[in-house]
This record gives structure tokens, C-alpha cells and sequence, in this order.
């Protein structure tokens, strides 16, 4: 054999042999990241623990207020006055001054917020579109105590003046629901946004080359297909405007009334959370856990409407996809 095949030999046996090495694959820890892992999986635990109290504390007050013997279930849910020092429990017209509030706020959101995505999407230039964004979100940053107070001293004497002072109350749902809308419209805008932004541009590119407008294209091929993207944004406002507050504690007024009409004073279950706990309330009477069962009644609608939006959305990319 001569000595170049020999060095060939030798060479083909190496380089079998370290094929079948086994390779060291681990990594030599660190410090830095090791410390970064846990801070991250604390932070990750400290919210689901605190999530988990607050749900434990709202479930056991809630419990102490349905032990009472004079509270009833059934009056609870089906009752129609509330009415804590005659030990009346009947939150439907809490419940019902809230949905009130929040039929008004999205009927005043829901066409603005999608027409402003509408437009920020498939009309405005990028620069437009950088300089209206940040304007519209804006709005979100306004303390709600000041919407509050407009409604109180700018919308409702518009109200007053245009409808009469005796159909109007000082004191009204109708303006607190359209203050609440005008403060849900950044959800709706800029969620939606990025709905329709997220579509395929081939749609619209295939929507004009059969002779589409861009209005046609917009409200018949992109809308449809950001669908999921919008009702998941008109959720989230729904929830938004279910929990807001101060706006419907200086607006809407203080009185538990079941009523229908816009026109009057109501009360709706945050409003009634915020009057009663910054009075004199005792701890463990009928009067102070009757706030965390209606806290509890509210965590559960905004949950439900979670889980809601998260179905919506994944029933529609599936379609979609």
C-alpha cells in the first residue's frame, strides 16, 4: 500500500471515528440568565397569585352576604329594588342601569371606532396615519374622573337645552353613556386598526383587478375578513365600559332605580361600589359584603365576555385559515 493511500485509510478511519464521537451539546450555565428566568417566573406567579386573591376574597365575602338570613338568593338575582336599609337586595337595577350605559357608550363607539380603523387602514397615508394613531389614543390617557365632568357640565346641559329641562334630570344615564363612548372609541379604532391592517394586501390587490372600488373592497372584502379582529375589539370595549366608574358615579347619579328611560337618574354597580365603600360602613355587616357580591356578579360578566371574545376569535381564524 502505498503512502497516499495509506494517509487516505488513516484519514477516512479519523474521520469515521470522530463521526460517532459523541458531541458535548450543553451549555455552561449563567448567571445573569439563570437570575432573568426567575425574576420572569416570579413576576408570571405574583400575577396569578394575586388574581387568585382577589377572586378568593370576592368569593368569600360574596358567601358571607348570601349567608345572611336576610338575603335571598332568588331576590338577588330577580329583585328589582335595592334597597340596603329596608334589607331590599334586588341588583337588577344596578345591573340594569349598567347595561344601560353600555348599550349607549357602543352605539356612539362601535360606528366611530370601526370608521376611524376604516380609515386609518385602507384611506390614510402612513403619515396620516402616524399622526391621527397617536391623537386617537390619546383619549385613553384623559383621566376618567375629567370625562366625569364634562359629562356633568358640558353634556348634560347640552341635553338639557336641546331636549328641556323637565325631560332631562340633572343626574342621566344617556349622558354618561355617550361620555363612556366617546372613552371606549381608542379601543375600538386601534384594536380595529390592526384588524384590518393584518389582512393579506393580496385580497385587495385580487378585489381591485376585478374592478373593486376601495370603498367595495373595504367594506366587502377586508371588513369580512378582520372580522374575528373586530368583535374581539368591540368585546373588549364592552368589558371596558362594564367597568367603568368614575364617569357613571359623577353622571349617571345615585339612586338604585329600575328604570328604562336614558333620561333619568341610575345607578349602576360601580357607581354603587364607589358611593358605598367611601361611606361609613361597618366591616362584616349585610351592607359591606353586599359590595363584593356585586363585585363578584361583575367579575364573573367581564369574565364571561373574556371567554367570549377568545371563542369569537378563534371560530373566525379558523374560517379564515
Amino acid at each position: 500500500m502505498t503512502d497516499q493511500a495509506r494517509n487516505g485509510a488513516e484519514g477516512q478511519s479519523g474521520t469515521e471515528g470522530s463521526r460517532h464521537q459523541p458531541v458535548d451539546l450543553t451549555k455552561r450555565p449563567r448567571i445573569g440568565e439563570s437570575l432573568i428566568q426567575i425574576v420572569l417566573f416570579a413576576c408570571g406567579f405574583i400575577s396569578i397569585f394575586t388574581t387568585l386573591g382577589i377572586v378568593w376574597v370576592l368569593i368569600s365575602q360574596a358567601l358571607l352576604f348570601f349567608a345572611d338570613p336576610a338575603v335571598h338568593v332568588s331576590e338577588f338575582f330577580t329583585g328589582t329594588v335595592w334597597q340596603p336599609q329596608i334589607q331590599r337586595f334586588g341588583v337588577l337595577p344596578l345591573v340594569n342601569a349598567t347595561l344601560m350605559v353600555t348599550v349607549i357608550g357602543l352605539l356612539v363607539a362601535v360606528p366611530l371606532g370601526v370608521a376611524t380603523a376604516i380609515y386609518m387602514s385602507e384611506y390614510a397615508s402612513a403619515r396620516m396615519r402616524g399622526i391621527l394613531k397617536p391623537i386617537i389614543e390619546l383619549l385613553a390617557g384623559i383621566p376618567t374622573v375629567v370625562y366625569g365632568y364634562f359629562a356633568l357640565t358640558f353634556v348634560t346641559p347640552a341635553l338639557r337645552g336641546l331636549f328641556g329641562p323637565d325631560v332631562v334630570q340633572v343626574y342621566n344615564t344617556l349622558a354618561a353613556g355617550l361620555v363612556v363612548g366617546v372613552l371606549i372609541i381608542p379601543i375600538i379604532a386601534t384594536l380595529g386598526e390592526d384588524a384590518l391592517s393584518a389582512v393579506p394586501s393580496s385580497l385587495r390587490q385580487a378585489s381591485y383587478g376585478l374592478g373593486a372600488t376601495r370603498w367595495e373592497t373595504a367594506t366587502k372584502v377586508v371588513l369580512p375578513a378582520a372580522l374575528s379582529g373586530l368583535l374581539a375589539a368591540m368585546i373588549v370595549a364592552m368589558s371596558r365600559a362594564i367597568g367603568e366608574t368614575m364617569v357613571v358615579a359623577l353622571a349617571a347619579g345615585a339612586s338604585p332605580s329600575f328604570t328604562l328611560n336614558p333620561f333619568d337618574p341610575a345607578e349602576t354597580m360601580t357607581g354603587h361600589i364607589a358611593r358605598i365603600s367611601g361611606g361609613d360602613l361597618s366591616y362584616g355587616t349585610v351592607d359591606y359584603t353586599s359590595l363584593f357580591a356585586i363585585g363578584l356578579l361583575l367579575f364573573c360578566i367581564t369574565f364571561l365576555l373574556n371567554l367570549l371574545s377568545r371563542w369569537i376569535v378563534g371560530r373566525f381564524r379558523e374560517v379564515y385559515e
